[in-house]
């Protein structure tokens, strides 16, 4: 059974991915800011931070620990040309990746969630931290994805 932490997991994911939808397609293509990622990035970067959290939640809930890298995230971005994606192909995307990784958040017993997490050069934190922060990092971007282009604003 789903520990709580799963739960809320799956329920912010839901609220993230029904916000998503909700944004214009052509905001799509604009830069969040002067100089800053379209949003088509945004969502680009969100899933390799799906993919590579995948890999610290599954590592410390198998083997009670992770100590890894952190990515480059420009590089990741760029490698996988999220830029010339259509938005539509992006958002399934996001909602796959992110299907997978509640999967795996479900799976993961109360009795590891305190596992040990080093990412890159970071002070160590609990795997649970790495769950809850995930999604904070999410909405951190989803804020960015949802404001208001300023070519839109009056």
């Amino acid at each position: 059974m789903p520990t709580a932490l799963a739960r809320w997991f799956r329920s912010e994911v839901e609220d993230i991915r029904s916000a998503l939808h909700a944004v214009p397609r052509e905001y799509a293509d604009l830069p969040w800011r002067e100089g800053g990622w379209t949003r088509k990035q945004i969502v680009g970067h969100m899933m390799d931070s799906a993919s590579n959290n995948r890999q610290r939640f599954v590592r410390a809930a198998i083997e009670g620990r992770y100590a890894g890298p952190k990515y480059a995230q420009q590089a990741w971005v760029d490698a996988h040309g999220y830029i010339r994606q259509p938005w539509e192909r992006l958002l399934r995307w996001w909602e796959v990746q992110h299907e997978v990784l509640a999967a795996v958040v479900d799976e993961i017993e109360e009795s590891r969630l305190g596992a040990i997490c080093v990412v890159g050069e970071d002070a160590p934190v609990t795997l649970r931290f790495l769950i809850e922060d995930y999604i904070q990092h999410q909405k951190g971007h989803l804020a960015q994805i949802v404001a208001l282009p300023a070519a839109f604003k009056p």
